[in-house]
């Protein structure tokens, strides 16, 4: 196939690149180029500003495509812009939303793709919505090829995925632990959560793609495997070689109204809700389609490259500092 991925160097489209050049695919890759020296060689870059319409005409002029895919829009501008540049030039446009973008509270705990799009703690998750909703109308008035795919937490080896950190990432939690610091989870723990490794992710998404059963639908792609915070802690805790660990538990609502971070988005709007998904849909479109990294196994190739490498190991002392004192002040004993 021959595919144009604006974005494409991301924790979730590396490895969906990777794999299809690997399989011999004509691969295209609209972005700045930050990340492109990670891919293998064989795809043909188009460096330019994806905020300049006309530069964007200008790339792709005289060129078509069997899919495109943007991985980096995140309001109805950006698909506006999309649609105009690539409408009559692909078969098929993918736009990645999110799982996020699903009612909260939910009024069931297993989410498939009918469950209503809903978040009213989340404008990221907002805009996502608007996205497909744009998209859709596109697809019903015009015949505009969309397809959406909603990732929910999606993790590779370059970050530990968790559910409270800073703005520098989450190294400064797993530092904690290796120091002795009690380290902060949200609620107490025992909501149901799903990590998806990169890896499976991109199975399901190459499976989609040219798939044309999928024009007009929307998609979640997940793992199966449901684990409760204080489990993936534990996980973590065990990847870093750690026989002890100290959590200590606050309210995401406390949390939420006690720090500069957008923890109102992130856990009222997403991580403090429990969700579990049918993945049963996807797996309808793509035979065979199964999640095999379970999170204890794929944490410990996250956390193994993220010790072998410093520049993976962001400190952070505003939050390390922000977390004693939330411990402090709501965890005395």
């Amino acid at each position: 196939m021959k595919i144009l991925f604006i974005g494409g160097t991301g924790i979730i489209s590396m490895a969906i690149s990777k794999n299809l050049l690997q399989q011999g695919h004509e691969l295209y890759l609209m972005n700045r180029g930050s990340r492109n020296d990670e891919l293998p060689k064989g795809f043909i870059p188009l460096t330019c500003d994806i905020n300049d319409e006309n530069a964007m005409q200008k790339a792709v002029a005289d060129m078509d495509f069997d899919v495109v895919a943007d991985f980096i829009a995140f309001v109805p501008s950006q698909l506006e812009r999309d649609v105009r540049v690539f409408r009559g030039k692909t078969k098929q446009f993918i736009f990645i939303s999110s799982a996020s973008a699903y009612q909260k509270p939910l009024a069931s705990h297993l989410i498939t793709e009918s469950t209503p799009l809903h978040n009213p703690y989340w404008e990221y998750s907002r805009n996502k919505h608007l996205c497909e909703q744009y998209l859709m109308k596109e697809y019903r008035e015009t015949g505009f090829p969309v397809t959406i795919i909603r990732p929910s937490h999606t993790y590779d080896e370059r970050s530990i995925p968790l559910g409270v950190h800073g703005d520098c990432g989450s190294w400064q939690v797993a530092k904690r632990m290796l120091d002795g610091k009690p380290v902060i989870i949200h609620g107490d723990g025992t909501s149901l959560w799903t990590m998806t490794h990169n890896s499976d992710f991109a199975k399901a998404f190459i499976g989609i793609m040219g798939n044309i059963h999928a024009i007009g639908e929307a998609f979640h792609i997940t793992s199966d495997e449901s684990l409760s915070w204080n489990q993936i802690y534990q996980c973590i805790a065990d990847a870093l070689g750690i026989k002890e660990w100290f959590p200590k538990y606050i309210a995401s609502t406390t949390l939420a109204q006690n720090s500069n971070y957008d923890l109102t988005g992130s856990l009222l709007g997403d991580k403090a809700n429990s969700v579990v998904f049918d993945n049963s849909k996807i797996k309808r479109l793509v035979p065979g389609f199964v999640a095999t990294k379970r999170f204890d196994q794929g944490i410990k190739e996250t956390v193994a490259n993220v010790l072998a490498h410093k520049e993976l190991q962001v400190e952070d002392e505003v939050f390390d500092k922000w977390c004693d004192l939330m411990i402090e002040k709501y965890c005395r004993e």
